[in-house]
């Protein structure tokens, strides 16, 4: 009988991975976890590649049961997280018995955690990604009852960092600060916004309720916050990267992400960065954000300190799970990395 991980509340969680690389030249939306940051160091705590299948659990509270032993992380906003009643901590690797209950409720300060397990979980592919996609119908969003199949178990670790603490691994876990300050570059048609470009810098700006994985509608707290373009062209339909700020005709401004289409015709103004749109994966309705200015040199700088403190904690990881005898899963190749998404179009893989 295969091992499975059984969902008691499925709240509403789904079965992520990084998403579809490559694909928007035949109109398929990226797609995959929107807190990217979150999502691999996840794996990376369970000694998984990057990209592998994990769960995402939006907002609402979360339980499951393993039928066998496993190593599992939680990571993403703060949570109280529970292994059959006792406390556990986030951004670490925790050792979870068979027959034990995980409990994830009380998410706060952002919506999303990710729960990933030693060896991941299984889940259909669509082009080289688990990732849901609301316009194919493809995609698995769980259910109570639902019994997610498990690749591989992992026999329980007794050893003293496990217990007092389970692990110090220092992962690169995200600052969830009360108002979210979300770094963009110039966007292409910045220039068609004359002097009130520079009010996406100066005002807070809150997110409707409705938002989605497409698109964040941002209303500011006035109808003079909002951008205005004083341009007369009309603006034709191309393409536009994860992370757009368009300003359409209204009092809102509404930015892109994972799941958007591969083309608009609204004025862009901004991007967000790389960095910036993890970050953006975290705020929810009614949250407010501040948008602030980078240079492009600047957005890669802070792209590669990210992925480069993922790459020195999967080297920790290594280390210990060597030492502690704890196998790991062998890289995909199937997802390659993604490059900034602040980068043009002809640039991105994305």
């Amino acid at each position: 009988m295969a091992d499975t991980l059984t969902i008691h509340r499925a709240g509403m969680a789904s079965v992520q991975d990084l998403g579809r690389f490559g694909r928007s030249r035949y109109g398929l939306p990226v797609n995959g976890a929107l807190d990217q940051h979150s999502a691999r160091v996840a794996n990376v705590l369970c000694g998984n590649d990057e990209g592998a299948p994990l769960l995402e659990i939006t907002a609402l509270d979360f339980s499951c049961t393993p039928s066998t032993d496993v190593l599992v992380a939680v990571t993403g906003a703060p949570a109280d997280l529970t292994v059959d009643g006792v406390v556990r901590p986030q951004w670490e690797p925790l050792s979870v018995r068979s027959g034990e209950t995980i409990r994830i409720s009380g998410i706060r300060h952002g919506i999303r955690v990710y729960l990933a397990v030693l060896g991941s979980v299984n889940a259909p592919s669509l082009q080289g990604s688990c990732a849901p996609d609301t316009i194919l119908g493809f995609g698995r969003s769980l259910r109570d009852g639902d019994e997610l199949g498990l690749q591989r178990h992992c026999p329980p670790v007794d050893h003293p960092e496990f217990r007092i603490p389970l692990f110090r691994l220092r992962a690169p876990a995200h600052h969830f600060p009360t108002l979210w300050t979300i770094d963009v570059t110039d966007g292409p048609d910045l220039t068609e916004f004359g002097d009130t470009a520079d009010r996406l810098f100066r005002s807070e700006f809150t997110v409707s309720p409705q938002s989605n994985h497409i698109g964040l509608r941002m209303a500011g707290s006035s109808p003079g916050d909002v951008p205005r373009r004083v341009a007369t062209g009309e603006v034709l339909s191309r393409g536009v990267p994860v992370g757009a700020v368009e300003v359409p005709a209204g009092d809102e401004l509404l930015v892109l992400h994972r799941g958007r289409g591969v083309t608009a015709g609204y004025p862009v103004l901004a991007v967000v960065t790389a960095t910036g749109l993890s970050a953006l994966g975290q705020v929810g309705p009614g949250q407010s954000v501040r948008f602030r200015r980078r240079t492009v040199a600047e957005a890669v700088a802070a792209h590669r300190a990210q992925r480069g403190a993922v790459h020195a904690l999967k080297n920790r990881v290594r280390t210990v799970f060597d030492v502690l005898r704890i196998p790991t899963s062998p890289a995909r190749t199937v997802s390659p990395v993604p490059t900034p998404h602040h980068l043009p179009a002809d640039r991105r893989t994305s």
